[in-house]
């Protein structure tokens, strides 16, 4: 008698077209028996640039880039492109060390809520920003999330995710709901298309009440996000109110960061009963 799989077990049909429902379905489901197993009710996301380096990094590729650039005497553009990349990633790099401080202080504090209203902080699980939460969130004794996407460059997974909570998605827009979904906070850091693209649907889901639930939302960086997205010239071209613009606030250090998400979080927390991610 010959061996006939069953269709859950047929590899080549669950990588067709005509498996798509069944795979979009496993990356809705699959991830909330996890965290459902692991207790995850409540999270802060971090999201911002892949490709911003740790500070430690950026300083010793710029010594190597000034080296060169000394020995070549300064001749050639590619060399002044090197040279200014170089010292761009140090002033960038800042943003990754405050990333993971704000994730270490958002971690110890959640320590002391009680075991329902704890939270993890939750990445994309690549490099850069969020490399930087998520290693704050394990120095601060806090769980530490993935949500990790396939994609052909940037997106390897970092060493600094919990055991379990290390996902890896297929679908944006999959990955988008598990950033959502568990959400008591969201922190912006400064970032590229990705980042921007995060940051413009949760603005609009919010904008149109298809989020209801309050949720902070934190752009950090004032500087970088008024210089990347006027959002006071998209209030005067009236494409967007002035009401809109309380969507979200600033931040540009780690402790204001830190102090307005729990303000706002204590503010929720004291509002209404916590509900978790699955019973509501």
């Amino acid at each position: 008698m010959k061996n006939i799989d069953k269709a859950y077990e047929n590899i080549d049909f669950l990588n067709s077209p005509v498996g798509r429902s069944v795979r979009i379905l496993s990356e809705f489901l699959e991830p909330m028996g996890r965290f459902k197993k692991e207790g995850v009710r409540n999270t802060i996301v971090v999201f911002g640039s892949a490709r911003i380096l740790p500070r430690a990094q950026a300083r010793k590729n710029l010594a190597k880039i000034k080296a060169r650039y000394r020995h070549s005497g300064g001749r050639g553009a590619a060399a002044r492109r090197a040279l200014g990349k170089a010292m761009n990633d140090l002033e960038m790099s800042a943003y990754y060390e405050d990333a993971s401080e704000v994730a270490y202080l958002l971690m110890k504090w959640s320590n002391t809520l009680s075991k329902d209203r704890q939270l993890a902080i939750c990445s994309g699980g690549g490099p850069g920003i969020m490399e930087a939460a998520n290693k704050g969130a394990i120095r601060g004794g806090g769980r530490s999330i993935g949500l990790n996407i396939s994609l052909p460059f940037e997106q390897e997974t970092n060493p600094y995710i919990s055991t379990n909570l290390d996902f890896e998605f297929h679908y944006f827009f999959m990955r988008k709901f598990w950033f959502l979904y568990p959400a008591k906070g969201l922190l912006m850091f400064p970032g590229g298309f990705g980042t921007l693209d995060e940051l413009m649907e949760v603005l609009t889901l919010v904008q149109t009440k298809k989020v209801t639930k309050p949720m902070p939302i934190i752009l950090y960086g004032r500087e970088y996000w008024n210089r990347m997205l006027n959002f006071k010239e998209m209030v005067r071209m009236g494409v967007i109110s002035q009401s809109d613009l309380k969507i979200f606030r600033f931040a540009d250090t780690p402790r204001e960061a830190f102090t307005l998400m729990r303000e706002q979080l204590l503010k929720i927390y004291a509002k209404k009963a916590h509900i978790g991610i699955l019973h509501g």
